[in-house]
Parts: C-alpha cells; sequence; structure tokens
C-alpha cells in the first residue's frame, strides 16, 4: 500500500490533477494512476445518468475525491503493513474512500451500497481497473455481520448513527434486528472516517451513548475536513 509523504503545498483547484494527486502520494506506479484515471472517466461518464457525487465537485474531482480518499492511507495502523485487514467501507456509493484504498492496495475491501444502480458502477469500475473488492448490494443492517479491521465512511450518516452500523462488524455480532446492547466493549477494531466541519458537534451527540479514543487530523484535501480515527468503542455504562 502507498504511504503518503509529508505534505506538500497543493496547487490551487484549477491546477489539482492526476499528476498533482500522484506527487502528493509520492510512490504511486504508473500503472496504479491509469486505474485511477479510468476511474475518473468512468465516474464523469455515469454521473451523467446516475447522481454519484455533486456535478460541482468533478472540476476538482482529484482533490475532492481520490485525494480526500486516498489521505487515510496515512492513517492506516502500521501493523497493517504486514497483514490483509479487512475493511469495510459504509455506504459507498461512487466508491469514495473505499474503491480508491482497493486500487492503492488495500486487498479486501467490502462496499456496502443499498443503492442497485450504484453498485452497478462500482462493479463496473472493480472491472475495469481489475480491481479486487466486494460489492454488497443490500442495506448495510441486510448484511450479514462478517468481523472487520477497519471501517471507513464519508458523508454517510451522523457519527451516533454510523457507530452503530458499524458494531456489527466490528463486534462480528448479528443479533436480531440489529439492536445495539445497553452496554458492552468492543473488541479491537478501528474507525477511519472524513468528516466536515460538524465532526466536534457530531462526537459531542455520540458521547452521550458512546465513549471511545479519539483522534483529529486535518484533510488534505478541504480546509474544513477532518478525519476522525476511533477505536476503544464503548457502549453504555
Amino acid at each position: 500500500m502507498a504511504r503518503l509523504p509529508g505534505r506538500p503545498k497543493m496547487p490551487p483547484d484549477s491546477l489539482f490533477s492526476a499528476e498533482s494527486f500522484a506527487q502528493s502520494l509520492g510512490d504511486v506506479s504508473r500503472e496504479t494512476l491509469v486505474k485511477l484515471e479510468l476511474y475518473a472517466e468512468l465516474l464523469i461518464k455515469w454521473n451523467k445518468s446516475i447522481n454519484l457525487v455533486s456535478r460541482d465537485s468533478l472540476t476538482d474531482l482529484w482533490r475532492r475525491h481520490f485525494l480526500d480518499s486516498a489521505q487515510l492511507l496515512e492513517h492506516l495502523p502500521s501493523t497493517f503493513d504486514k497483514a490483509e485487514p479487512v475493511i469495510v467501507d459504509l455506504g459507498s456509493g461512487a466508491g469514495f474512500p473505499g474503491m480508491v484504498l482497493a486500487i492503492l492496495g488495500c486487498r479486501k475491501v467490502h462496499l456496502i451500497e443499498s443503492d442497485q444502480r450504484k453498485c452497478v458502477f462500482l462493479r463496473e469500475v472493480a472491472r475495469a481497473t481489475a480491481c479486487q473488492v466486494t460489492v454488497h448490494n443490500k442495506r448495510i443492517e441486510q448484511v450479514e455481520a462478517f468481523r472487520a479491521d477497519l471501517v471507513t465512511a464519508r458523508a454517510f450518516a451522523p457519527l451516533g448513527d454510523l457507530l452503530g452500523f458499524a458494531w456489527p462488524f466490528l463486534s462480528c455480532q448479528s443479533a436480531p434486528g440489529r439492536q445495539l446492547p445497553e452496554s458492552g466493549v468492543f473488541p479491537p477494531g478501528r474507525l477511519l472516517l472524513l468528516k466536515g466541519k460538524n465532526a466536534e458537534q457530531e462526537l459531542t451527540t455520540a458521547g452521550k451513548r458512546w465513549s471511545m479514543r479519539v483522534e483529529r487530523f486535518s484533510s488534505r484535501s478541504s480546509s474544513e475536513g477532518q478525519i476522525l480515527r476511533l477505536d476503544t468503542l464503548q457502549i453504555g455504562d
């Protein structure tokens, strides 16, 4: 998996290209960049008929979607370099961040998305880029739980709800109706979440029911964005 170097000065939005993206990552191969360029072409083409991302964001897609997703590599645990962690991406939509992480070398990525048309798009990207991902065309609560080492999400749900969706995959428990326990400590597992300007408010609200260790990182793609790395989750007393 590529690791991000120190933060270079970012060019203006209109100048942030595929080459700028590759420079930001430092050691991305030409083969990988070609796959991401193909992904970008498919995104632009399919977005004309399916609402995958906002149209305005396409003018700066290498920063707002690809760099936004790829920056999570910098915050993966170092132990992941020697293993093949299972990553679950919730509400994958157009594949950000999960598909980008898979193309960049994460080998066991599961994309969960309820919209059938978006899943057709995700499978087409996987086919065209020869990327090995598993696409689950189901609502999250309908997916049979399996153990995940990492849960990711971007612009999907408020943090409190997100923790509830992540619980079955971090605890590998699939209770009837997916009811959360009144209290309990999760096994080791982490969440890496791309959040916006309301991140602190979401943490405060989620903290009324959950306790967790929180690490905050500034986004490399947005001045208002934050990356939250959460672990040591506990619900209730």
